[in-house]
């Protein structure tokens, strides 16, 4: 996405490492807009009318790099950029002309614009904390300069995707054919090579703060998006374009695989192994028997294999040998009907075995606290549970065994407002009996806690607007009844499924860009109703950027 760069030099490292920040600037109003082709031309004329000054500190930076570089071959390569530059200000006003706009005569500073060349020219002058050798200053300098190049091939080329190629109305395609062609790429390759070849040569510590230096021109590129002004009606943020005092925006989201890198009953059954004593002992009266951690293991290895083998038996069973034309929500509930006797039939050879027997709360409770959520995800919670002028709730919908154990793993987080729905361990003095009690087994159970809380917390002044975040199987159902159902991750069972029964898949990015030209185009952007469309994610950085707007 957004070009090719080497994969083995350090240019591609750093926007691999730093990717999520440029993600986080597509879903500014400014980006959906223009992405969208609805946006006001004055916002645009003022965003590009900056580019005057990018390209002014970009000549003298250049200028500053090649007086710094100690090889013949470098100055070469700094000296050719620095003329495309010279000749992009040039022919400036004829290519904004041939977008079909044309460029104020004044153009005053944006603070945000200020803010990314003073720091470009203070790191191509040397002025940074750390002192560092002269002949060094110009791998700095490109590190400044090549996110900023490497970030408009890469919107220009998301948003390219989203546009007919036969269609030649959009308002800003010109703009978007600009920067997603080959020329431009090769410009942005041109000065992540250089930066490649002249980062050979720098220590450790050098490469740190060429690091830092690619880094915080990232996150000013950002900024400066984020910074462009848009008075007109927007999609995004979720948080902030909707009526506080109507609507009361209330979360869901799934725990296994959605907020967590691994199943909550393979951490379960860790716990057991590794607290469980190395052989059988005899257990007084008021003891409760345990395996031993061999027979732990392999009983564990037993019923993993199992479950799935027979989820993919199940699975075939299920999904209809033709995939149906239109959205068949009965058809989907009857499958997932079938789903759940193969869930509870799992759930009780996992009572029966015993390998949840003897299980120490504070141990669980321990290794809650000291669970690793997905990236972005407790950042996520916090904006939405700590933004006093945001009425929300968060609520966790969840199979797996042990609430406990989640409720422990956003206490880490100070999350303990987020409510959590799921089975429970049975206890005799904190020691797991080895029972579970079973509260959600299912994806109609899930559908139904879902409902209850709508219901609970309903009010006449106060309108739900939900959000369901899930990645299995089972949240199909709630991701389906929520007014924005949002898949993050990549479950194949949960895709197959869904797409047997018609349900669309969309990325989250190109549905709010339809929603944007909906909302222009004289409606409201409907968000309720078992439309059959959810949308897709790949991470945390997403979600938080569309709700929470950062």
């Amino acid at each position: 996405m957004g070009g090719v760069v080497d994969e083995e030099g350090i240019a591609r490292k750093f926007w691999i490492k730093f990717r999520n920040d440029s993600v986080v600037a597509m879903y500014t109003p400014f980006l959906v807009c223009l992405a969208s082709g609805k946006l006001d031309s004055d916002a645009f004329l003022h965003c590009i009318s900056q580019d005057v000054h990018f390209l002014k500190a970009f000549s003298q930076a250049y200028e500053i790099a090649d007086d710094c570089a100690d090889d013949d071959e470098d100055k070469d390569a700094i000296r050719k950029m620095r003329k495309l530059v010279i000749e992009a200000l040039r022919m400036r006003d004829d290519a904004v002309r041939d977008w079909g706009f044309d460029l104020p005569k004044e153009i005053p500073y944006n603070s945000a614009t200020s803010k990314y060349t003073d720091f470009l020219l203070a790191t191509a002058s040397g002025k940074t904390a750390t002192p560092f050798e002269k002949t060094k200053v110009a791998a700095y300098t490109l590190a400044a300069i090549a996110p900023y190049m490497r970030f408009y091939a890469f919107i220009s080329n998301e948003i390219q995707t989203l546009l007919d190629p036969n269609d030649g109305s959009h308002k800003y395609k010109k703009w978007i054919d600009s920067y997603s062609s080959q020329s431009f790429e090769a410009s942005a390759l041109q000065n992540e090579d250089l930066l490649d070849k002249l980062s050979i040569s720098l220590t450790g510590e050098e490469l740190e703060i060429l690091e830092k230096v690619y880094h915080q021109a990232t996150k000013l590129e950002v900024d400066f998006f984020y910074a462009q002004p848009v008075v007109q009606q927007t999609i995004v943020p979720l948080s902030r374009v909707h009526d506080h005092a109507k609507y009361h925006l209330t979360v869901f989201c799934d725990f296994d695989m959605t907020c967590t890198p691994i199943d909550s009953s393979a951490l379960l059954a860790e716990i057991a192994i590794v607290t469980a004593p190395k052989i059988d002992l005899n257990a007084s009266e008021t003891q409760l028997v345990r395996m031993s951690s061999t027979d732990l293991k392999n009983t564990w290895g037993v019923l993993s294999t199992q479950y799935t083998e027979e989820l993919e038996k199940c699975m075939e069973s299920i999904v209809p040998s033709e995939t149906v034309e239109k959205f068949n929500y009965e058809g989907l509930c009857k499958a997932l009907e079938q789903l759940s006797d193969f869930e509870k039939k799992a759930n009780s050879r996992v009572v029966q075995s015993g390998v949840l027997k003897g299980l120490n709360l504070e141990d669980i409770k321990r290794a809650g606290q000291g669970l690793i959520l997905q990236d972005g995800c407790t950042g996520f919670f916090q904006k939405i549970l700590k933004n006093d002028n945001l009425k929300a709730d968060v609520n966790v919908l969840s199979y797996c065994w042990c609430g406990d154990f989640i409720r422990s793993a956003f206490s880490s987080g100070d999350l303990g407002v987020v409510r959590v729905y799921s089975n429970e361990l049975a206890y005799e003095e904190s020691i797991s009996t080895g029972e579970i009690i079973k509260k959600m087994e299912s994806a109609m159970e899930k559908l139904q806690a879902f409902k209850d809380i709508l219901k609970e917390g309903c009010s006449n002044d106060t309108e739900h607007l939900t959000v369901y975040i899930g990645g299995s199987i089972g949240d199909l159902l709630c991701l389906l009844e929520a007014d924005i159902g949002i898949v993050i991750g990549s479950s194949l069972n949960l895709r197959r499924l869904g797409d047997q029964f018609g349900v669309s898949f969309v990325p989250l990015f190109s549905g709010l860009v339809k929603k944007q030209q909906q909302l222009i185009e004289g409606g409201s952007p409907n968000w309720k109703g078992l439309s059959g469309t959810l949308y897709t994610v790949s991470s945390w950085t997403e979600i938080n950027a569309f709700i929470s707007g950062s």
